[in-house]
């Protein structure tokens, strides 16, 4: 990767972070309200989803944000926001005046799937973690 390259995907990492973080940090702080929120989606184990959510939202959005171990970090919030979505977001379950805004955060959600398959294919870059120690293991 090239300078510029390397930046955008930077740039990118961010913005990726910035959806997952306050996500999880919002699921922490209103532990008992989610719980009833996933509840009322049919969840089976509604406490044990909102403590994978929180881990992987949180831990992966920073993980995601430093570029450490970039590649599965991707895959694996690309496979959580695709089951959150298709939980949280099935628009073809819903009443048709709230079909149109689910249908347009199941899309949002796919798109952000993209990007992250695509970091999980391009990893972190230079300006990472995972840049820092593939540098030095290649000076060693």
């Amino acid at each position: 990767m090239n300078t510029s390259q390397n930046a955008l995907n930077l740039i990118g990492r961010i913005l990726i972070a910035v959806l997952f973080i306050p996500a999880g940090l919002s699921k922490l702080t209103g532990f008992e309200g989610t719980v009833g929120y996933f509840t009322s989606l049919g969840m089976i184990t509604p406490t044990l989803g909102v403590v994978v959510a929180i881990i992987v939202e949180l831990l992966g959005g920073i993980a995601l944000l430093v570029g450490y171990q970039t590649r599965v970090v991707a895959i694996v919030v690309a496979v959580f926001t695709f089951a959150a979505t298709l939980i949280g977001h099935a628009y073809w379950a819903v009443p048709a005046e709230q079909a149109f805004i689910v249908k347009l955060m199941f899309f949002k959600n796919m798109a952000v799937i993209g990007g992250l398959l695509v970091l999980a294919s391009a990893g972190a870059g230079k300006l990472s973690i995972d840049g820092v120690k593939e540098k030095q293991s290649a000076t060693h």
